[in-house]
């Protein structure tokens, strides 16, 4: 197995359909078994989906999870972007008032 086109699996997004901008390591089981019966894409992206089909089949998907890099918050998110953690300030979508100095 080329060590490669495992890394490949978990920095390529699909670039359409039902699952598009989703990494190809995380696309469902049954997903990929559509494409093994109506055929899958000519050229990277098929033979991507094949071994991820193979992986997922044979339940070695695990084998992914140190290549992986920093968790997602959405599909296709740059990986160590994540969002902000919300605080009270911006959750209800007022400005924080600035800080006052304690009186002495």
């Amino acid at each position: 197995m080329d060590p490669q086109l495992l890394s490949l699996l978990v920095t390529r997004t699909m670039p359409f359909g039902k699952y598009q901008g989703h990494l190809i390591a995380d696309l469902p089981g049954p997903y990929l078994a559509w494409f093994a019966r109506k055929g899958f894409p000519k050229g990277e992206l098929g033979r991507l989906l094949a071994l991820m089909l193979e992986l997922d089949h044979n339940g070695l998907s695990s084998l992914l999870d140190p290549l992986r890099t920093a968790p997602r918050a959405w599909p296709g998110q740059p990986p160590g972007d994540q969002p902000a953690k919300p605080s009270a300030a911006n959750v209800s979508g007022a400005a924080a008032a600035p800080k006052r100095a304690a009186k002495p």
